[in-house]
């Protein structure tokens, strides 16, 4: 039997690797005006509307309609279905999909229990376990194994959308960008949260790189993903620069993407992010 990998539209990849996965795409709305995430706002337009506006737009889970909709399609094409979510303690989106799976054999959830960049990698494993003829069921038991190697740490540029989000006090935010503070932030069993905080870009780069080396390294076999919020990447390209000797062993390439609205609302524009299975 086929197997159909969906993803919701938190997963962070290229354009050309996500048209090889069937996407449920989240809610975004700024103030009165929704929209719906990679189908009536681009991450360009996103970033845009964010920079521009006073206040933090906010995020609507998926929600089982929408993952019975897809189900529906797969069951009817005669397909199993593995559908990989962002983390449960950050979004509803994987009780959404479990809710509608209950109705169809053949269909496995896989709580993520990352997000962005991280979703993406296991998103990738799942592609990569699917064309080698793995069975649905095989490849979520896989998956939940596999998430636990995961590590996804990330460098923010600014502590202003944390203190728009009421994460940190203005008096933090304040400190923190006259002393050029940059926190480094991994998700961990599920939820978001700071590793350390450096003074100044450089410094915020060698952190990202101590951190990873901290985590055991990458695990070149499998997948690898850079990330990028903003309308620009070149604050990743300069890590990519300043980090050559931690990758250039192990890819002739490393893959680069735009990181999306659910992530990009608290870290703001300028973050960079590194996902990878820990050797």
């Amino acid at each position: 039997m086929n197997v159909r990998i969906v993803i919701d539209s938190t997963a962070d990849m290229n354009d050309e690797l996500r048209e090889r996965f069937t996407v449920v795409p989240l809610s975004i709305y700024f103030g009165t005006e929704a929209y719906i995430d990679g189908v009536t706002i681009s991450h360009k337009e996103f970033y845009e509307k964010l920079i521009e506006s006073d206040a933090l737009p906010s995020t609507s889970q998926a929600t089982p309609v929408a993952f019975e909709k897809v189900f529906r399609e797969a069951a009817e094409a005669g397909e199993a279905v593995v559908a990989i979510t962002i983390s449960s303690k950050l979004s509803g989106t994987y009780q959404s999909a479990a809710i509608a799976a209950a109705d169809f054999e053949n269909v496995y959830v896989v709580d993520s229990k990352s997000v962005t960049i991280g979703a993406g990698i296991l998103a990738k494993l799942a592609l990569e376990l699917a064309d080698s003829g793995m069975e649905a069921k095989d490849i979520a038991d896989r998956l939940c194994a596999e998430r636990e190697n995961i590590r996804i740490i990330a460098l923010l540029d600014t502590l202003e959308y944390l203190k728009r989000g009421g994460r940190i006090s203005k008096t933090v935010a304040f400190a923190g960008g006259l002393l050029s503070i940059k926190p480094v932030i991994s998700v961990i069993d599920g939820e978001i949260e700071v590793l350390g905080k450096a003074r100044g870009s450089k410094q915020g780069n060698n952190l990202l790189v101590t951190e990873i080396e901290k985590a055991g390294g990458v695990d070149f076999s499998r997948p690898v993903m850079l990330g990028y919020t903003g309308l620009s990447d070149i604050l990743l390209q300069k890590y990519i620069a300043d980090s050559q000797a931690l990758w250039q062993s192990g890819v002739d390439e490393l893959p680069i993407a735009a990181i999306g609205s659910v992530v990009g609302t608290h870290a703001g524009p300028g973050a960079i992010a590194a996902a990878f299975f820990k050797n």
